[in-house]
């Protein structure tokens, strides 16, 4: 079957694309509304993009009323984000914080969370998750509703338990984040790895 994204189809893009197009990792993203209040709000649309310099992108869509999320406000506003990755010890205050909630009202109480200062950027960090990124914003593309954030990332906070700390190299045995899957509530578990060698 043929699908028109941009035409007959346009209203199930968004549900197509997303179930398949997966697993998508979470960019649990911190940021500071203009109360000095912490936003968490999870996207999955987002991934890193590059090393050199290390590149993150998030694309927090706007609201039905066409304004945007106050992530993205808060991130053009202030010129900062922080990426807390999720782990399966924190999936359900992660969900917790995608609950819409009244403008500058803070998600971390309302999920039960605690925050860790940051190094190089005023959002806080998540406490207990295996990885958190600090990020300055690059730029921002608006294409459509598409609300595009481009992040450089500054500092990488890992627990320990998950790194090579001779090798720094992320033990893919032990780290096993929460991804995402198609809408509208699913989710997968990253614990079931295969390795293939790539070819010479």
């Amino acid at each position: 079957m043929e699908l028109d994204l941009l035409g007959t189809h346009a209203d199930r893009a968004y549900a197509i694309l997303a179930g398949l197009v997966m697993p998508r990792p979470i960019a649990w993203v911190t940021t500071l509304n203009e109360d000095g209040s912490v936003n968490a709000a999870p996207f999955s649309f987002f991934n890193v993009f590059g090393d050199d310099p290390p590149l993150v992108i998030f694309a927090p869509g706007d609201r039905a009323d066409g304004t945007p999320k106050d992530s993205a406000r808060n991130a053009k506003r202030s010129g900062e984000f922080v990426v807390n990755l999720v782990s399966e010890q924190m999936k359900e205050a992660m969900n917790l914080t995608a609950a819409t909630l009244p403008n500058g009202v803070s998600e971390i109480p309302h999920a039960g969370l605690e925050t860790l200062a940051s190094s190089v950027v005023a959002p806080p960090r998540i406490a207990g998750v295996p990885a958190a990124l600090e990020c300055k914003v690059h730029s921002t593309q608006e294409i459509g509703s598409n609300r595009i954030i481009l992040g450089i990332v500054h500092r990488v906070h890992v627990d320990e338990s998950i790194l090579d700390q001779e090798a720094l190299r992320i033990r893919q045995e032990l780290y096993h984040p929460v991804g995402r899957m198609g809408s509208p509530n699913w989710y997968c578990h990253t614990a079931d790895l295969f390795e293939m060698v790539r070819p010479k």
